[in-house]
């Protein structure tokens, strides 16, 4: 599950646009995954054949999870049953690749944390541990054959494992759930740790994860339902029988997409504010040259070929970056160091409300045309919902114009993890001193927030000056 801002703890799997066995190249969609930002296509980064879809659509999980395996086409399954291997270990195994690169661990992760489990929900396994948490002590297994141990109620670690090395596959679980002997059941030591083991899980409800949802569909209270699984694990079966009456509190109303997104941005911006401190600055910058310009060169043109301001200002703020490189960093929790590429996050209000920011890669090498080209194609997306992830956590920089809302200035908010924002007004002719005189002047007023953390005033200073040399030769940005 791809991170797709700094405040994203988790996302819901919507659909899969692959199927086991089905051959993809890098950059492909593969998933559909709902934020709060809305609904967000999911790229693979690596070519290969998928082998395995570890989570379910619907399912809702944190970010870091692993969704899917991806493997060598000329991948062979040796493992039990046809299973290949999953830890890229053995010669021969296939490599669990997630199918989109967070650009930042999940939030609260620790450095080395497991977060690549396969997981049904979010919240709790059957035995109450979180996914990704648990402790599988033993010989080694698959993922598979994990996740049949789970639903099975079985000790994974008692298992006798067949593979290389003793490693467990799907079929020795499969041929343990018969098994009367002890060492391929859950053992007394395992049952009292998952039971018993801490004050936390004693207050716990222990049910599956099919078992939940279905509560949850129903309005059951699993703390007054009885289950008859193994140690008292809640099945689907016993909610399905919970009488009329077991159920809990009525309700709320879940909140519409647009009250979702405003409550995101309004937390995201919140965090900002309050653990970043910034500082402003605004520096107003004559476009007559770059206006003039703009105006010969689209002069010829049918209207959809036209570059509009907003690309002009957008090409210098990421061309002035490459000479500050400092403000064109991510705040990684003690240091900033300046990212290599620039990737400018486009500011892009949403019809029904909200706003999103997602990046143009390569920003400084791309001419006026192709940026034009990239930036209608994104704001087009972002309105219907058809953004990618790796467009939504790649943001070097984020430039926000209100070019079409007549403002004269805008104060913008950093965007965390970035350490910079840019921001442009309205571009409107002004009274200016030219040579002496007083003549009318197309003006815009821009602004920078920077994080102090990271730079110093000094450093905003420098990357508005630099934007407004650029503005004066326009003709530059047009490579």
């Amino acid at each position: 599950m791809p991170s797709l801002g700094a405040d994203m703890e988790a996302g819901r799997l919507v659909a899969w646009k692959v199927g086991v066995g089905d051959a993809v190249k890098r950059g492909d969609i593969v998933a559909e995954v709902e934020t709060e930002k809305g609904l967000i296509e999911v790229e693979v980064f690596a070519d290969g054949v998928v082998r395995e879809l570890l989570v379910e659509p619907g399912a809702k999980v944190p970010v870091g999870t692993a969704l899917a395996r991806i493997g060598g086409a000329a991948e062979s399954g040796a493992a039990a049953g046809g299973e290949a291997e999953t830890d890229g270990a053995g010669a021969g195994g296939a490599a669990r690749v997630d199918v989109a690169d967070a650009p930042a661990a999940a939030p609260g992760s620790a450095p080395g944390e497991a977060i690549g489990e396969p997981v049904e929900s979010v919240g709790e396994t059957a035995y109450g541990a979180a996914p990704g948490k648990t402790k599988l002590d033993g010989a080694p297994s698959t993922p598979a054959a994990r996740r049949e141990a789970r639903e099975k109620q079985l000790d994974v670690g008692g298992v006798r494992g067949s593979g290389s090395h003793g490693r467990v596959g799907l079929e020795d679980v499969r041929g343990a759930e018969g098994d009367a002997g002890g060492a391929r059941v859950a053992s007394a030591a395992a049952t009292g740790a998952r039971g018993e083991g801490s004050a936390a899980e004693a207050g716990r409800v222990r049910a599956t994860p099919v078992a939940r949802r279905r509560a949850e569909e129903r309005g059951v209270d699993l703390g007054a339902v009885e289950g008859s699984g193994r140690d008292g694990v809640i099945l689907l079966a016993d909610v399905e029988k919970a009488p009329v009456g077991v159920t809990g509190p009525a309700k709320t109303k879940a909140a519409s997409p647009a009250e979702a997104m405003r409550a995101a941005i309004g937390a995201a911006m919140a965090r900002s504010k309050r653990e970043i401190p910034h500082y402003y600055l605004t520096h107003t910058i004559d476009l007559g040259a770059a206006m003039s310009w703009l105006e010969a060169r689209n002069a010829d043109r049918p209207p959809t070929e036209r570059v509009v301001p907003a690309a002009l200002l957008v090409k210098a703020t990421a061309l002035a970056l490459k000479k500050v490189p400092e403000l064109n960093a991510w705040w990684t929790g003690s240091a900033a160091p300046p990212k290599a590429e620039v990737n400018v996050g486009v500011a892009i209000s949403l019809r029904g409300g909200g706003l999103v920011a997602p990046a143009i890669p390569g920003t400084d090498q791309l001419g006026l045309d192709a940026l034009m080209a990239a930036m209608s194609d994104v704001v087009e997306r972002a309105r219907r919902g058809a953004l990618r992830a790796s467009e939504m956590g790649s943001a070097t920089v984020t430039v926000t114009s209100l070019g079409d809302r007549g403002v004269e200035s805008v104060i913008p908010v950093i965007i965390p993890p970035q350490v910079a924002i840019v921001g442009f007004g309205t571009p409107s002719e002004r009274p200016w001193v030219v040579d002496g005189e007083v003549v009318p002047r197309t003006l815009v007023t821009a602004s920078v927030a920077g994080d102090h953390r990271v730079t110093d005033g000094h450093h905003g200073a420098r990357l508005l000056a630099r934007i407004e040399k650029l503005l004066q030769k326009p003709e530059k940005l047009d490579s």
